[in-house]
């Protein structure tokens, strides 16, 4: 890769993303440049031949959230862990995340397929599209990456090898304070319409469901099963009726299996909150089918790949996959609760311009969350789940 060196870090323009891009598409090309990112963290430019068309993404993290301001200070190591991330993922999902072009650790940049034919996952969802492979390549995707990058699959030295290297501190430090930390207490990062102060307050006084949260806090904290993509929401995938491409793992580090799973299990089910009866349907067969292909693959895995010593004893497998179903569900109930109430909140909830009815689903949402939290252990299967969203 060849790009126009610049010596000390700034955010990056137009201009001089079209002059990082010199030599890497077509020689001579005549290029043009547009800032595409609506994210929270980052720059994200498209760089194209106004010819061709052909484009390349560049991505440039901030030193402070984008959300905020640069009164939120923020690594800039996270751009080098997010390509890491999608090369390591890349080497078990091909085909389900974008291709890495290259990197510079210094500006913060990685250069990485463009993906414009696509269309970001949460977009469609709310215009009603249907995504038939959705659900079945995020299966796919979940437990290609989980096995491979778990003890399940590697020597106890190369996992913490890799442990050490996606080492997220700061921005783990944001997933413990927004998704399982602040929306359960009277913190000024909450955000929420008056007509939901009751039900807030009712979470905040709710000690067993407090405890619970906390559980699944500790858990996040101190289990590092396998590398995590970290923020898998639908935000966080380009799709469409034949093509799933997951981007953004810049959160990546070891943790939980069950928590990519869960997180975007919730945001399946947000969307089932969301749908007449007729598209909550399709809804509830891609939390379904997510969760069954999660599990036949990961079995599959396991006995195909698997290198752990009790690997064969009755049980164990079934032992390994019931925690991660909990897991994710209790997950699941801390994303639906944080993405309604919390600091960052989803548009599939807050889009919705009808006052009472975006009331009256984030009352669903808190309360589907609060469920999966304290009754997961209860809930056996995937269609237990299920039958709670077509209940509401």
């Amino acid at each position: 890769m060849t790009t126009t060196a610049i010596s000390t870090y700034e955010p990056l323009t137009e201009a001089a993303a079209i002059e990082l891009a010199a030599g890497l598409l077509t020689e001579g090309a005549n290029l043009e440049c547009r800032e595409i990112g609506d994210g929270n963290l980052n720059y994200v430019f498209r760089v194209s031949d106004r010819e061709s068309g052909r484009g390349i993404i560049i991505k440039q993290a901030l030193p402070y959230a984008k959300v905020v301001g640069e009164s939120w200070p923020l690594t800039l190591k996270r751009a080098a862990i997010e390509a890491a991330a999608l090369r390591k993922h890349g080497e078990f999902a091909a085909g389900l995340v974008p291709a890495v072009y290259g990197t510079d650790d210094k500006l913060a940049y990685t250069v990485m397929e463009d993906l414009s034919h696509l269309t970001i996952a949460r977009e469609g969802l709310i215009q009603g599209k249907s995504y038939p492979k959705l659900s079945a390549h995020i299966g796919e995707y979940l437990a290609q990456t989980l096995f491979h990058t778990s003890d399940f699959a590697l020597h106890p030295f190369e996992k913490k090898r890799l442990a050490a290297e996606f080492s997220n501190p700061e921005l783990c430090k944001i997933t413990e304070d927004l998704v399982f930390t602040d929306p359960f207490f009277d913190y000024e990062t909450n955000d929420f319409e008056p007509e939901l102060r009751q039900s807030v307050e009712a979470i905040w006084n709710n000690d067993s469901l407090k405890l619970e949260a906390a559980k699944l806090k500790r858990s996040f904290l101190t289990e590092a099963e396998a590398l995590l993509h970290g923020d898998l929401h639908t935000g966080s995938i380009f799709a469409d009726d034949n093509e799933t491409k997951v981007i953004d793992p810049e959160f990546a580090f070891y943790g939980p299996i069950g928590f990519d799973v869960g997180l975007f299990l919730a945001n399946l089910i947000v969307q089932g909150i969301t749908r007449n009866r007729e598209g909550r349907e399709t809804i509830v067969r891609h939390i379904e089918n997510t969760w069954d292909v999660f599990e036949t693959r990961f079995t599959e895995l396991w006995e195909s790949k698997g290198i752990e010593d009790f690997r064969d004893v009755p049980g164990y497998r079934q032992s390994v996959l019931q925690k991660i179903f909990r897991d994710a569900l209790g997950f699941a109930g801390c994303e639906l609760i944080r993405r309604t109430i919390g600091l960052a909140h989803v548009k599939d909830l807050d889009g919705i311009e009808d006052a009472g009815q975006r009331i009256q689903f984030k009352k669903q949402a808190l309360r589907l969350g609060e469920t999966l939290i304290i009754k997961r252990s209860e809930l056996t299967s995937i269609q237990d789940v299920t039958a709670l969203v077509e209940e509401l």
